[in-house]
């Protein structure tokens, strides 16, 4: 009956929503973890008289951890599977945050938020490559697009609870802010029970006869691996094999335009307060741009999303550079200007670069094959980590040395490269099957 009916083509069925929120939770828990760290960090400083070297270094020690997880996840992915994975990460947020409350140094501060990074660089390639694996080709982009909005969604909650249980007057309470992901990582750890393995990476490894049950029981008693559009063959593959199979020029386009995209967001995200006040925005107006500026970040994501499927991967990733960029420079240029004009440039570029963002998990997921696409979507995350973390790190150093207006200059030269990269080698992909995007034809 359904022996012409491709999985790419077929309806959103309950099983489809169900993984959707399985995966998408690991994004809200994901922003939730890194934020959490900003709302309890003066409190927690003086509690335990940390200097500001371990400051920084807890601040960091995440995105460090990110960038060791995204390596390690996305290869052992590869190698066994993705359901076994899958629970890694909520288990490490649920031991490290509770950990974390009986911490009484910034040394052990840093190691449990450095296994945080470790769990969060492990979501990127697992349940991207879940998700993507089981999602019909027409609505791929919009829900791997759905995951950045949820990650904003997750640090938004971390600072409304972070923000009441310090407004508890208990002295403990950056403990319990701190601890407090472990609540959804249980929830997490829950719902995730009884995901099955992606057919397409049994068939990576020859397990015919189990990618048959999985997708009679996902898609219906009438379909089986004659509707699959692509059936991968066992094939052991190295990162260097990665580098080396004629996907190195993809990765490439990866990584650059991955990092391109979160260096200035990372950095205007984290020292919106600290930018603004240097844009000479002071008091009232420093904290509604700062309130602003989140909401807008979460509109560009969700206009994004609504658009993905209508102007295309290619186009959006190209207007979302050339507009953001802009709108930087244009910060730069009028570092002076009035009050409104400043929230005017910022807001545009939170909205703008919304594109690029959801991006990150779309074309990763798809521009590679079932046997790598584990570790590429783990690389890119490792690698656009590094990117992230020096461009945090430079901000106040920058700001400092040579003034909001030429920081402003190098935050728009770094979008120029990602507009660059992208009028150059950025492929378009929608509309098609999983297998007719990662084909290097």
């Amino acid at each position: 009956m359904n022996n012409h009916v491709s999985i790419e083509d077929v309806p959103l069925n309950g099983f489809h929503q169900l993984l959707s929120i399985r995966s998408g939770g690991g994004w809200v828990l994901d922003g939730y973890v890194l934020s959490i760290i900003g709302v309890a960090m003066v409190q927690l400083s003086t509690a335990l008289d940390m200097t500001s070297f371990w400051q920084g270094m807890v601040a960091a020690s995440a995105l460090i951890g990110i960038f060791f997880g995204g390596f390690l996840g996305g290869l052992l992915t590869g190698s066994l599977g993705r359901r076994k994975l899958y629970f890694v990460g909520p288990a490490i947020f649920v031991i490290c945050s509770v950990a974390q409350y009986w911490a009484d140094s910034g040394a052990a501060l840093f190691f449990f938020r450095f296994l945080i990074g470790i769990g969060v660089g492990f979501e990127y390639p697992v349940a991207g490559s879940l998700l993507v694996e089981f999602m019909p080709r027409k609505y791929r982009g919009p829900r791997l697009a759905m995951l950045t909005i949820l990650w904003f969604a997750g640090a938004a909650a971390a600072y409304v609870v972070g923000n009441a249980l310090l407004d508890s007057g208990r002295p403990d309470a950056w403990r319990l802010v701190l601890a407090s992901p472990a609540v959804i990582g249980v929830v997490l750890l829950l719902i995730r029970i009884g995901t099955p393995e992606s057919p397409r990476w049994l068939l990576s490894k020859g397990r015919a006869a189990e990618a048959e049950r999985i997708i009679k029981k996902v898609y219906g008693p009438t379909f089986s691996l004659k509707n699959m559009p692509e059936q991968p063959t066992e094939k052991k593959v190295s990162l260097l094999d990665l580098l080396h199979s004629g996907y190195g020029k993809r990765m490439l386009f990866v990584a650059v335009f991955w990092s391109c995209s979160v260096i200035p967001v990372f950095a205007v995200y984290a020292f919106a307060p600290t930018v603004l006040q240097a844009l000479n925005l002071k008091g009232e107006w420093a904290s509604l741009g700062s309130v602003i500026i989140t909401m807008l970040f979460v509109v560009g994501c969700i206009i994004a999303t609504r658009l993905i499927n209508v102007i295309g991967r290619r186009s959006m990733l190209i207007h979302s550079f050339l507009w953001s960029g802009l709108a930087l420079l244009g910060l730069g240029m009028f570092s002076n200007g009035s009050e409104v004009l400043v929230l005017m440039l910022f807001g545009a570029y939170a909205v703008f670069i919304g594109g690029a963002q959801v991006l990150q998990l779309v074309y990763p997921n798809e521009l590679f094959p079932t046997e790598i696409r584990s570790a590429a979507v783990g690389l890119g995350a490792s690698l656009s980590r590094v990117g992230a973390a020096i461009g945090t790190w430079l901000v106040p150093i920058s700001l400092q040395s040579i003034g909001v207006g030429h920081t402003m200059f190098a935050a728009a030269g770094v979008t120029l490269v990602g507009l660059l990269v992208a009028l150059a080698i950025a492929p378009e992909t929608r509309a098609l099957s999983l297998q007719e995007a990662a084909s290097l034809r």
